[in-house]
């Protein structure tokens, strides 16, 4: 029998000068939130172990799983037994750079890396203005993997924007769906939590947002505010903007629970509407 509870983690973590200095930090956090708090899945934050800027995702990029910061997860993921949603950083294959998430299983094993299939590119003048697709390549390919029992996908911070793409999770079985998160500090006081329980209560499903913690001695100053919303769309809890690390246990006997007093996953139109996932 799958067991009702999970005990998760999500890191809201620092930045540092270096590189080493993040994955020194990151498996310090990682191994706190499974000895302290209990946790059995942790997750991190979106470009923990570089600056989030077009110019530095070249020079951090390596290879996944073979480059330092993949070994140094698998190795903790292993040493803890835990499953770890690596966050995402910076990876080159075949001459091109994607954002990327690397998922690893309790026995250090590469279990699948998603690709952020959107890219960020917005532009408010004078506020904020990015562009991902100047310097990377989008993915293709969702990710989904189970742990005790709870099949789990994967998303990266603007790919929650897209409705259809967490319904194409939901097609999947997905009850828990994941975003590593870097949101600006414009557009996150507006949107941050607010798309987190609109994602949770279209699909009735958990949806965590990993951001790292502010700092406002970078070009890009992330919002901070990690959050995790149940199926019913509930805040179950919040990070502020400094480092921390929010722990929470799903209780999943709300997914049966909302789908039987809600139907809603039974009751679409198929013969009016359809989504489609292209193959």
């Amino acid at each position: 029998m799958a067991p009702s509870k999970l005990k998760i983690a999500l890191l809201q973590l620092g930045s540092f000068p270096t590189k080493q200095a993040a994955i020194a930090n990151a498996l310090t956090q990682i191994r706190s939130a499974v000895k302290d708090k209990g946790a059995k899945l942790v997750i991190l934050p979106e470009c923990w172990n570089s600056t989030y800027s077009t110019d530095e995702f070249g020079r951090s990029a390596e290879k996944i799983p073979g480059g330092e910061t993949s070994l140094a997860l698998a190795k903790i993921a292993e040493e803890l037994g835990i499953w770890l949603v690596g966050g995402t950083y910076p990876e080159v294959d075949a001459g091109k750079l994607y954002n990327t998430c690397a998922v690893f299983g309790p026995k250090g094993e590469l279990v699948g890396k998603y690709r952020k299939m959107h890219l960020f590119d917005m532009d408010i003048p004078g506020i904020c203005t990015f562009s991902e697709s100047s310097v990377l390549t989008p993915g293709k390919e969702f990710l989904t993997f189970s742990v005790e029992g709870l099949k789990i996908g994967v998303g990266i911070c603007y790919d929650q924007r897209f409705p259809e793409f967490a319904a194409v999770y939901r097609q999947l079985g997905v009850d828990f769906l994941i975003f590593p998160s870097a949101f600006d500090t414009y557009t996150g006081p507006m949107h941050f939590e607010l798309i987190a329980q609109a994602r949770a209560l279209d699909n009735s499903m958990f949806v965590a947002l990993c951001a790292p913690a502010r700092d406002t001695t970078k070009d890009y100053v992330a919002y901070g505010y990690s959050t995790l919303c149940d199926p019913w769309g509930r805040v179950l809890c919040r990070a502020g903007e400094k480092p921390e690390i929010l722990s929470a246990e799903l209780d999943l006997t709300l997914l049966e629970d909302i789908k039987k007093k809600i139907p809603v996953l039974k009751q679409k139109r198929n013969d009016v509407y359809e989504l489609v996932k292209k193959k």
